[in-house]
């Protein structure tokens, strides 16, 4: 020990290499064995809380990469989804089907109503579902309310009219229902 670090009271605390064979030696051979079976059981138990934890990751990685594969079309699917409002817009906006309505506007109505069929046949094939909420209570994970109507007619909280669907990609929302729910009805929430 130096002059100073005796004047402060700190003591050199490295055994020497003397000091760690005389203390081995010193030892028992069960207690070293009872010590070596110790750190066999923490290293044990080290490596099978690591190999949890490899398998926690690849099960959360594989989890994302499905998600990823399964939602990567959400923007492309957004913009779709208004082609096919849009569609459906038209078809709405034609005459109503009269007996004696030209050869040409019946023809023209069919093809669009094939074709909207066909699209929204598409859409649904690859996991995007349109669903009309009138008559369905109002859900705000679903719904967009516009505006709210008093009616007599309707259950409070009730949708009475729908300008656009809620529309999903695999149960994940795509775009919500702008819709207009009742307001004060009379009717028992069903």
């Amino acid at each position: 020990m130096t002059t100073e670090n005796a004047l402060h009271g700190e003591q050199n605390e490295t055994p020497t290499p003397e000091a760690t064979e005389t203390q081995t030696e010193a030892q028992t051979p069960e207690a070293r064995i009872a010590e070596l079976e110790a750190q066999v059981e923490e290293f044990r138990d080290k490596w099978m809380r690591s190999e949890a934890e490899m398998q926690n990751y690849r099960t959360r990685a594989k989890r994302e990469v499905e998600d990823a594969r399964q939602y990567a079309v959400q923007k492309f699917a957004k913009d779709v989804v208004e082609a096919a409002e849009n569609l459906q817009r038209g078809l709405a906006s034609l005459p109503a089907k009269a007996e004696n309505e030209d050869g040409l506007i019946s023809k023209l109505r069919e093809g669009f109503e094939s074709t909207e069929r066909s699209f929204v046949g598409i859409l649904e094939r690859n996991g995007v579902t349109c669903q009309h909420p009138v008559g369905q209570a109002f859900d705000a994970n679903l719904h967009q309310a516009m505006a709210e109507q008093p009616s007599d007619d309707h259950a409070d909280g009730t949708v009475m009219q729908a300008w656009t669907p809620t529309w999903t990609l695999h149960g994940r929302l795509l775009k919500p229902a702008m819709v207009v729910v009742a307001r004060g009805g009379n009717k028992a929430a069903e």
